[in-house]
């Protein structure tokens, strides 16, 4: 059954100074929300006006401060999480976010998933997916109810961060099958449906949506068709080498703190092409019918 979307609540929203999380605001503000931002103390005075513009509230405090994240969670309906970063923020801030929310009786959580189906990936084989299931198996052990948003793969990687498709060489890599169903929803997308989850009541513990399912050989084809130039498929190895690529990069890169290092896009891909992560069931139109962004307009516009 297909779900309207529901009357406004209100809304804690961690992690709005980032990409997604900005969109996410947006939408939340446009569906009449009413909106706290968590932001950290040393926030900028420009941007908490910035924020304030949008008309909502802004609560300044520290993840080492639970009395204060208390008080920020205290008659909120449901907290969203949109922190990213690794074990620090993904375990560390978000867990005390987590305690905070349980402590002040919040109803709802959203964690900072917004990925890949991580469930069906093999243990500690993706960095980033198992950072996310190890919270997961935290948030399932308190009384909220959780929801979490499993999108795929962003589709505005593609034309710059997921180097799959290699546009000055009119070609297209793949790794094992280039018929592998690949799961991609873009940032847009994907804050517009969350917007629209944070304020069902109703929301089942995992949604998952697709703005489209494509393969490496319908991507060749695509982009072909955008270009007038014909894009071949490249053998890039099996999903095994690929995975051996990846850990050997690791070792041999300097360690950082990017949440997104060359090697961590080849742990993405790995996954992807091996179907461990795929999204098992599509609920686009839970919160009424809409155009999806596809992979064709991303790559059309990027051109």
């Amino acid at each position: 059954m297909t779900a309207t979307t529901p009357p406004p609540g209100t809304v804690l929203l961690a992690g709005a100074s980032g990409d997604l999380g900005g969109r996410i605001l947006r939408n939340l503000v446009a569906l009449g929300a009413t909106v706290r931002v968590l932001t950290r103390q040393e926030t900028g005075t420009a941007r908490i006006a910035q924020l304030r513009a949008q008309g909502v509230e802004v609560i300044q405090s520290d993840y080492d401060d639970p009395d204060s994240l208390r008080r920020a969670c205290t008659d909120v309906d449901c907290v969203v999480s949109a922190v990213n970063g690794l074990d620090g923020a993904m375990l560390g801030a978000q867990s005390r976010l987590l305690e905070a929310a349980v402590a002040a009786g919040v109803p709802r959580f959203i964690p900072s998933d917004f990925s890949i189906d991580y469930r069906g990936i093999r243990p500690r084989s993706n960095r980033n997916l198992q950072l996310r299931r190890d919270f997961a198996q935290r948030l399932d052990a308190t009384e909220v109810r959780a929801t979490s948003i499993l999108s795929g793969a962003f589709t505005d990687m593609l034309s710059g961060q997921a180097p799959m498709i290699l546009f000055s060489r009119h070609r297209v890599l793949f790794w094992s099958d280039p018929d592998q169903v690949l799961d991609f929803t873009t940032k847009d997308d994907t804050a517009t449906y969350t917007a629209a989850a944070a304020l069902d009541e109703r929301a089942p513990r995992v949604l998952q949506v697709a703005g489209d399912q494509v393969t490496a050989r319908t991507l060749a084809s695509t982009m072909t068709d955008l270009t007038g130039t014909q894009f071949r498929l490249l053998y890039a190895g099996s999903v095994g080498s690929l995975t051996a690529m990846s850990r050997a990069v690791r070792v041999l890169m300097p360690a950082t703190d990017e949440p997104f290092p060359p090697w961590q896009g080849m742990q993405y891909f790995a996954s992807m092409f091996s179907g461990d992560a795929n999204l098992r069931y599509i609920d686009n139109d839970r919160y009424g019918s809409r155009k999806w962004t596809t992979v064709r307009d991303v790559l059309e516009q990027h051109r």
